[in-house]
């Protein structure tokens, strides 16, 4: 990890550097390079280290953190455009104060990150790493070490599995069709708030509460789905409601300014879409084990996610400014259609867990299983009982492992 804090403080600082075409492309290569690594390495460590019912609000923990980015960027951009530089354009001086800032964090990141569980420098005897441990038995995905795990070897059968697995293309479905329509927000946000008869300024500074909105979507919608204990799949769906709802508000109304606080509300809804995202995480960290099959399952959801931000774009053409219906019609659409993904997922982890059941019975073990791993508080005494639990740190995948039990 601070390897790629470092490179991706780097790149951004070299940013204002660049004057031409070739060498802004490789700029942006390297800063795409060091990004991608993030999420999936977020989420691997989310989940070597919490149980799967800790997992949504640890996830919304630090993605919530790109509402908080919105809101100081938006301020931060506002009062730095201000700088008249005889040497620095505005942006140049944001791309570079934001890049050193970067490289700041890099000794913070470097001593405060621990690796896992077992050598964690805070963990100060064998007690306190043994229960360390054992809290996690319940998840049956491991804890990212140990030699009876052999975590350190890249395992191509693990691979084959991700890809052969039904569950992972109704995920990647998720995150293509989630980051796709994320571009309303990412991409043309801003010119929805300039189609609204808002100024640059004003509209870098209404990016602040959308900013706040977002955070406390994410961290809300995470907190709920734990609580409520409704399952995650449908959480995911009602969080889409208010999606499709705002992106319906800003599609039926016209651009006028009797309509401008309507308008200003169906664009904050869309603040919703990042708690999408937080919960499609978890989902995935929730069924999914093995070392390997997870390092590839959260690339795979990375990749989905940084196609859908490249095919977004196109869905918008400036020449049907400023109500864009054309691309809000079509981004409905894909929201629509992550719904019924989200139900055919829920369909398919009913349909593993039946299938697990007969596994279990197969072999002289209970059908049902209590899952621990989804107790709000951990219990060392509810540890499976008898042999069950005995290969939860054998870096067995969730097909592979009998007891693992898929969280809809």
């Amino acid at each position: 990890m601070p390897t790629l804090v470092l490179g991706w403080g780097i790149a951004q600082s070299l940013t204002p550097i660049c004057k031409t075409f070739p060498a802004l492309l490789a700029n942006r290569f390297f800063l795409g390079l060091f990004e991608a690594g993030c999420l999936p390495l977020f989420s691997v460590i989310t989940a070597h280290w919490y149980r799967r019912s800790e997992q949504p609000v640890r996830v919304a923990a630090w993605y919530g953190t790109n509402g908080l980015a919105t809101i100081f960027a938006a301020a931060l951009s506002f009062g730095l455009a201000k700088i008249d530089s005889p040497r620095l354009a505005s942006w140049q001086i944001i791309f570079l104060f934001t890049g050193l800032m970067t490289v700041v964090t890099v000794p913070v990141v470097y001593w405060r990150l621990e690796n896992n569980v077992h050598t964690a420098r805070f963990l100060k005897t064998s007690e306190e790493r043994e229960m360390a441990v054992e809290r996690l038995r319940a998840n049956n995905n491991g804890t990212g070490d140990g030699e009876a795990q052999n975590n350190r070897k890249f395992k191509w059968k693990q691979v084959g599995e991700v890809f052969g697995d039904v569950k992972t293309w109704l995920f990647v479905a998720m995150s293509l069709a989630n980051n796709l329509g994320a571009q309303v927000v990412n991409t043309f946000g801003p010119l929805i708030l300039s189609g609204l008869g808002y100024d640059n300024y004003r509209t870098t500074l209404l990016n602040i509460p959308f900013g706040a909105v977002q955070y406390v979507v994410i961290l809300g919608v995470a907190w709920t789905s734990v609580k409520v204990r409704s399952g995650k799949g449908v959480a995911l769906l009602v969080v889409l409601m208010p999606i499709l709802a705002g992106i319906t508000v800003l599609y039926v109304l016209p651009r006028d300014k009797s309509h401008t606080a309507p308008l200003l509300v169906g664009y904050y809804l869309l603040a919703f879409i990042f708690g999408c995202n937080t919960l499609v995480v978890s989902w995935i960290l929730a069924n999914t084990a093995g070392s390997t099959k997870s390092s590839v399952m959260m690339s795979l959801f990375n990749a989905a996610s940084s196609a859908g931000n490249i095919i977004g774009p196109l869905l918008f053409d400036t020449a049907d400014a400023p109500a864009y219906t054309p691309g809000l019609r079509a981004t409905l659409g894909v929201y629509a259609m992550m719904a019924a993904v989200v139900l055919l997922q829920i369909g398919n982890l009913v349909l593993l867990n039946k299938m697990q059941e007969r596994k279990r019975v197969a072999v002289g073990k209970p059908a049902k299983l209590h899952d621990a791993s989804m107790d709000r508080r951990f219990n060392a005494g509810a540890a499976q009982e008898g042999e069950l639990g005995s290969r939860a740190f054998l870096d067995l995948t969730d097909r592979e492992n009998d007891e693992f039990i898929y969280v809809y």
